[in-house]
């Protein structure tokens, strides 16, 4: 039989095992909070509180300036090398584009798909290289015997390349490849059309004058990193699923942004011959002694302010002003609200892929043409705007008064006569009233 033990010997060992259990607790918070202290240590020694630029940031920043450096080279060197430079450049673009479509499985089996590809990509070259040239230097090509034939039948001479590229694709059909073949065909013809034949635009805007090629370029690059700052600094709002980095803050921050610098450029660069005047010597250079005959949207020209503005915002009645910057504010608010579509055209031709970038070309930038995308649409543009808007197409009263006596028959003459007269009083240049007074 168990002896029962008294409340004063159950109670010191009671106390006992509570101070025990007191210590173990007091013991594991103590554990706790070193563990803690030395995660929140180590976080900070593999973070510190100073952020290391990313190898990838870094890396992009150096060939950022090597790009630029390179361009203004190229820029300074004349109309020759940036003709090069942007053939490169297409040249390089065609050849990412039709890659991220080919399926080398495929393509081992079929050997000339390659060459009928580049085989389209040298014909459209060559129609629209010299459709450019016939229309620029049209006057050097007809005193040369050698050229001339060239000059003469330049379509005809183009359409036969391409009669044979076709050939060649349809002899290098195969059984049980059609679908892909044809596919490759489609995609081909689509790759020339949006890269060729944009890039075709910005050939004539340098035989338009380097001002035309060189400013919408500029826009484009300034409305792409302002849009990145201030989408950085101001951006809530997502633009696009497409690109859920771009932000309608940097959206509207990167067009302002482009109207003030890019005005203030343009004001530079229209006091340079070198910039504004068309090019006719392709060997000329930014030292080379240029001199035109400038197109008179450089030229100031006064405006009469209405009486409202006047009153309402205190501005003058009167405000001298070069015409050239309505039409820079156009190419601005191209170049930042429309030309970066081309850009998402890009990157969901990519998603379609399941691709990052276009290719490796550019360390930290990706390939040509995740930095072209948006200036070909752009480029585009402006050669439309320009031709329609700016453009003065001048000739010389010589010339054509020697065509017109040379090349036309009695009738004809008196016939332009009146069509020349026709016009003249339609403009308010000419009145009946002046006519009569000359006939007597």
């Amino acid at each position: 039989m168990s002896k029962k033990r008294t409340r004063k010997q159950v109670r010191p060992e009671v106390e006992r095992t509570a101070n025990e259990n007191e210590g173990l607790v007091s013991s594991s918070l103590a554990n706790r909070k070193l563990d803690t202290v030395s995660n929140m240590v180590g976080k900070l020694r593999e973070k510190p509180l100073i952020h290391k630029p990313s190898q990838n940031f870094i890396q992009r920043t150096v060939w950022t300036v090597i790009m630029l450096v390179f361009f203004f080279i190229i820029l300074a060197m004349g109309p020759f090398w940036i003709l090069v430079l942007v053939t490169v450049l297409q040249i390089g673009v065609y050849k990412e584009v039709i890659a991220i479509a080919s399926v080398p499985s495929r393509e081992k089996d079929l050997p000339l798909t390659k060459v009928v590809n580049w085989c389209f990509l040298i014909t459209t070259l060559y129609y629209a290289y010299g459709e450019s040239i016939l229309r620029y230097f049209h006057h050097l090509l007809i005193v040369d015997s050698y050229l001339m034939p060239l000059a003469t039948h330049h379509r005809f001479i183009s359409f036969m390349l391409y009669t044979i590229s076709f050939v060649l694709f349809v002899a290098s059909l195969k059984k049980g490849n059609y679908k892909f073949q044809f596919s490759q065909f489609c995609w081909t013809h689509m790759t020339l059309l949006l890269v060729v034949g944009q890039a075709h635009f910005m050939i004539n805007n340098i035989f338009e004058g380097l001002f035309w090629f060189f400013v919408p370029v500029c826009y484009v690059v300034c409305n792409d990193v302002f849009a990145y700052l201030c989408g950085k600094v101001f951006g809530k709002h997502p633009l696009i699923q497409l690109s859920p980095k771009k932000t309608v803050e940097g959206f509207v921050g990167g067009w302002v942004c482009t109207v003030v610098v890019g005005s203030l450029l343009s004001f530079m660069l229209m006091r340079s011959n070198y910039f504004i005047c068309p090019t006719r010597d392709l060997s000329a250079t930014i030292f080379s002694n240029i001199e035109c005959v400038p197109n008179s949207v450089f030229l100031p020209k006064t405006y009469n302010v209405p009486l409202i503005m006047s009153r309402l915002f205190r501005f003058p009645r009167t405000l001298t002003l070069a015409p050239i910057y309505f039409h820079l504010a156009v190419f601005a608010t191209f170049a930042s609200l429309v030309a970066p579509f081309g850009g998402f055209f890009a990157s969901g031709l990519k998603r379609a892929f399941k691709l990052k970038d276009f290719g490796d070309s550019i360390p930290g930038h990706g390939g040509l043409t995740d930095r072209v995308d948006c200036q070909l649409l752009n480029g585009a543009f402006v050669y439309m705007y320009v031709q329609s808007f700016i453009s003065e197409k001048r000739g010389n009263v010589t010339e054509l008064l020697e065509i017109a006596v040379t090349s036309l028959t009695s009738a004809e003459q008196l016939e332009l006569f009146e069509d020349l007269k026709e016009y003249l009083i339609s403009q308010g240049k000419l009145t009946v009233d002046a006519i009569c007074q000359a006939c007597r």
